[in-house]
C-alpha cells in the first residue's frame, strides 16, 4: 500500500465517527421531518396522510411569507452589519498587544453569554419606563425619540437587530484575524516596495487573500440568521400582532402550542430549503474568477 493511500484511509478512519454521527442527528433528521410534513400529526396518537396539504398550506400562509420576510430582515442585518463590523475590527486589531487582547476579548464576550442573559439584557435596555435607551433621550433633549420599542409594530423588528448584530460579530472577529495573520509578511513588504497605498493595498490584496473567509462568514451568517430564535423568543415572543416573528418562531409555535407536528414538520423543511437557496445564492454572487 502506497504512503497516500495510507493517508487516505487513516483520514477516512479518522472522519468515519463524525460523518456517523452527522448522518443519524443531523440527515437522517431532516429527511424524517420532510416525510412527517406529509401528515396531520398532534404528536400523540395516530397520524393521518395528507399528501401535499401542509405543504401547500405553508405556501398560502401569510404570516409565513410575514416571517420570512422578518428573517431576510436579520439576514440583511447580519450580512452587512456582523461581517463589515468584525472585519474593520479585525484590521485595527489584528496585533497582539495588551490593549488590543482587552478589544478583542470585550467584543467576544456576548459570544459567551447565554443567548437568554443576552435577551434579558437587551429588554432592559429598551425597557419603555425604566430603560437605559429612552433614560438617554430624555436626558440629551430627545424626548420626542422615545419609543415602546419593543411594542411598536413599526420599530420592534428593527430594535432586535442591534442586539443580534453585538451578540454575534466576535466569532467572525476571531476568524478574520486568523486570516489576516496567516497573510505572508512578504506580501505586506513587497506592497511597500511597491509603494502601494493602504487602500488600494486593502482591496487589491488584503480582501482577496481572505476572501474564502469572508464566504465562510457570511455563509455562517446566513444559516445562523435562518434559525434565530432563542433572542427573539426570550425578548418579543414573536409578537406584537406577528411583526416580530421568524421562521424558526413560526415553526416553534405551531409545532408545539398548537400541536400541529406535521404542520412544523413542513415548515422546517421549507426553511431548509430556503436556507440551501440563499446560501447558494449568496455563494454564486461572491464568486471569483481565480484563474
Amino acid at each position: 500500500m502506497t504512503t497516500a493511500a495510507r493517508a487516505r484511509g487513516f483520514i477516512i478512519v479518522g472522519l468515519l465517527p463524525t460523518l456517523v454521527l452527522y448522518l443519524f442527528f443531523v440527515i437522517i433528521p431532516i429527511f424524517w421531518s420532510a416525510y412527517y410534513g406529509f401528515f396531520d400529526w398532534k404528536g400523540i396518537g395516530a397520524s393521518k396522510y395528507v399528501g401535499l396539504d401542509n405543504y401547500v398550506e405553508v405556501v398560502q400562509d401569510p404570516i409565513f411569507w410575514r416571517s420570512f420576510k422578518n428573517n431576510m430582515l436579520i439576514v440583511a442585518a447580519s450580512v452587512f452589519g456582523q461581517v463589515p463590523i468584525a472585519l474593520v475590527l479585525s484590521l485595527l486589531l489584528m496585533r497582539s498587544t495588551l490593549f488590543q487582547r482587552i478589544i478583542r476579548a470585550s467584543v467576544f464576550m456576548p459570544m459567551v453569554l447565554s443567548s437568554v442573559v443576552v435577551g434579558i439584557i437587551w429588554s432592559y435596555i429598551y425597557h419603555p419606563q425604566i430603560g437605559i435607551l429612552n433614560f438617554i433621550f430624555d436626558n440629551i433633549g430627545l424626548s420626542s425619540w422615545k419609543k415602546a420599542w419593543l411594542s411598536d409594530p413599526k420599530v420592534s423588528m428593527y430594535a432586535l437587530m442591534v442586539p443580534i448584530i453585538w451578540n454575534y460579530i466576535g466569532p467572525y472577529l476571531i476568524m478574520f484575524i486568523a486570516a489576516l495573520q496567516n497573510i505572508s509578511p512578504e506580501i505586506d513588504d513587497a506592497s511597500q516596495i511597491d509603494g502601494v497605498g493602504p487602500v488600494r493595498k486593502l482591496f487589491w490584496i488584503t480582501l482577496p487573500m481572505i476572501w474564502d473567509t469572508i464566504k465562510v462568514a457570511v455563509v455562517l451568517c446566513i444559516s445562523g440568521s435562518l434559525k434565530s430564535f432563542d433572542l427573539i423568543y426570550v425578548m418579543t415572543g414573536g409578537g406584537p400582532a406577528h411583526s416580530t416573528e421568524l421562521l424558526a418562531s413560526y415553526m416553534y409555535n405551531n409545532t408545539f402550542n398548537v400541536f400541529r407536528y406535521g404542520y412544523g414538520s413542513a415548515v422546517s423543511t421549507a426553511i431548509i430549503i430556503l436556507s440551501m437557496l440563499l446560501i447558494v445564492a449568496s455563494q454564486y454572487v461572491m464568486k471569483r474568477d481565480t484563474r
